[in-house]
């Protein structure tokens, strides 16, 4: 099995060469996000601590969100979710100018400010288009990579909408479809998530996890987010907070299936399940 395969991203005109998996930490700047550890708020001392954190500990992008997906989180109006963005993301600039940072938002307004004011360079999507039907004419006038997400309905409604005949050909009609559209409209690189934990029910994550290395004739990179979200603690009986464990064991299978970014809470465990894995690879007889 080919557990990998390199890639290149166009940063704002930088080739960013990526011949192993990479980690991507995860920055909240909301206040109700499912994890209580990774909850930064407005507190700029907190922000600037998860910044230099997730760097230090081999985070190769930082992703930054100010609206919470978790299921039936609170609405967060355009203008609240910038506020809490932009504080951020000035913060973030200061500390570290040259970082690669994406923004976790499925708002083409709030995209366009976030690259435009802060020079974000990837636009990281969790409804790969469809809450927002400017977004992807957007990030192809921006000229970023962009993160395609598979979910059904909103964060509102999604935990409904689970009735599926086979999880993962739908997940890969639909990004399929979607990778069409997006490159038509002229976005250039494209990484694709299937969406662990969004309109999907327990089972149906693991389903998709066993047969991840599918998506691979999608052509693109693969971004798996499973870090302590409930297919990892309501499976083994435990908080978010007491999760770490069962994220390292699911990272492991993500990265033995294909997948070239986690994006994880944890950046020093992840970074360092990368390293076993690809010394596992490097032995590896087939």
């Amino acid at each position: 099995m080919e557990y990998f395969k390199p890639y290149t991203l166009n940063l704002s005109g930088n080739l960013l060469e990526v011949d192993s998996p990479i980690v991507m930490g995860i920055l909240n700047v909301t206040p109700d996000s499912f994890y209580s550890g990774s909850r930064c708020g407005d507190a700029e001392g907190k922000i600037r601590a998860r910044v230099r954190q997730i760097l230090a500990e081999g985070g190769r992008i930082i992703d930054i969100g100010g609206y919470s997906s978790r299921p039936m989180a609170d609405d967060v109006t355009p203008e609240e979710e910038w506020r809490r963005l932009s504080l951020a993301l000035k913060i973030l600039r200061e500390e570290a100018p040259e970082a690669i940072v994406s923004v976790d938002t499925f708002r083409a307004t709030v995209a366009e400010r976030c690259v435009g004011e802060y020079g974000v360079d990837i636009v990281n999507d969790i409804s790969a288009g469809e809450l927002d039907v400017d977004m992807i004419a957007t990030v192809a006038r921006l000229k970023v990579p962009y993160v395609m997400m598979h979910m059904r309905g909103n964060p509102h409604t999604m935990q409904g909408l689970t009735d599926y005949d086979d999880v993962t050909a739908e997940v890969l009609r639909f990004l399929g479809g979607k990778i069409k559209e997006a490159a038509y409209a002229g976005i250039a690189d494209i990484i694709v998530d299937p969406g662990f934990g969004f309109s999907k029910t327990l089972d149906q994550n693991y389903r998709l996890l066993a047969s991840l290395e599918v998506l691979q004739e999608l052509g693109c990179p693969l971004l798996a987010g499973v870090s302590r979200k409930s297919m990892i603690y309501n499976l083994l009986g435990v908080s978010p907070e007491e999760s770490l464990g069962g994220t390292i064991a699911v990272n492991t299978l993500a990265l033995l299936k294909g997948a070239s970014i986690l994006r994880v809470h944890d950046v020093k465990e992840a970074v360092e399940t990368v390293s076993i894995v690809e010394k596992f690879r490097e032995q590896s007889p087939c």
